[in-house]
């Protein structure tokens, strides 16, 4: 059966009234139907609002240096639960009653990445000048000033390298089981001179975790949720309007452009682009609702080589 890697961006399923809450009312129902149409899946998703939610709450313990790979793996977790049951109930809800399951998934990282020597993820709560000097003295985070709200600490964010648990994630599409995978970008690690791996201090994009498993997979199809329907060129300007087809060089030559900006759609269509030049391959961006349209052409951006 065809391959479908799903990718399912932080606004697919948090609440609209809670960031660090997870809403499943949308995303499980489309991701059966594509099972049900007789796709094998693999799903992975943000975490960003609940890690975010996970630091407040360990320094407010005073653990202020608690492990980002450590909060990964944590709400990875929890999140995966919640995705795992509610799929698994849509499953049965369409007809095609497969089995679930959550992987813990690890990423490798270069440990010499440019990232880590220029950290410029933001992660977690706001704070004022004063606060975010004694986390800077205290723990030794980085804080730069963001967007005037305030200051954040920001860490690296590594290019993955390679997906550890691949030949798992590969063993349980082959015995039919709907595989929730690379949570929140997957938990980053490295490897040291003999092997072994050991977790670090950064943040792996998870659209750029979703494009590289969907090659190492071989898939089909790349398919990102956001929550729109389709990618909009000049967003919220006059000019607006949506753009249905993007051949890969036109989607490079946008972002390069500024057409995306960093924060929202340009790691999705950069991912979308990236998976289609290495497999020749097509990638959809568009959202939970307008996923069976956007399959059979009348929604959604399609990128392609």
């Amino acid at each position: 059966m065809p391959l479908v890697v799903a990718a399912l961006g932080g606004n697919a399923i948090v609440s609209a009234t809670d960031a660090a809450a997870v809403d499943l009312r949308r995303a499980p129902l489309a991701l059966a139907r594509l099972v049900a149409l007789g796709w094998d899946l693999v799903v992975t998703h943000g975490n960003g609002p609940q890690v975010g939610q996970r630091l407040l709450e360990v320094q407010a313990a005073g653990n202020g240096h608690a492990g980002l790979d450590v909060l990964d793996a944590e709400t990875a977790g929890s999140v995966g639960y919640r995705l795992q049951q509610s799929l698994g109930n849509a499953l049965r809800q369409v007809g095609a009653p497969h089995p679930v399951a959550t992987l813990l998934t690890q990423v490798v990282v270069d440990p010499a990445d440019p990232a880590f020597a220029a950290p410029s993820k933001p992660i977690g709560a706001f704070y004022e000048r004063e606060a975010a000097q004694v986390l800077e003295t205290r723990h030794g985070f980085r804080m730069v000033e963001d967007a005037g709200r305030g200051f954040r600490r920001v860490v690296a964010s590594p290019e993955p390298m390679e997906v550890v648990e691949l030949r798992a994630i590969g063993a349980l599409l082959e015995a039919g089981v709907v595989v929730i995978a690379a949570g929140g970008g997957g938990i980053p690690v490295v490897r040291d001179a003999a092997g072994a791996l050991h977790g670090v201090e950064s943040v792996i994009d998870k659209d750029r975790v979703s494009s590289l498993l969907a090659c190492l997979l071989r898939a089909d199809l790349l398919l990102i949720f956001t929550s729109v329907s389709e990618v909009r060129l000049d967003f919220r300007k006059p000019e607006e309007r949506p753009a249905r087809r993007l051949a890969v060089r036109d989607a490079r030559a946008l972002l390069a452009r500024g057409q995306f900006p960093a924060g929202s759609m340009g790691p999705k269509v950069r991912a979308a682009a990236d998976f289609a030049a290495a497999t020749g391959r097509p990638a959809l961006i568009t959202s939970a609702e307008r996923v069976l349209d956007a399959l059979v052409g009348t929604a959604g951006t399609l990128v392609h080589a």
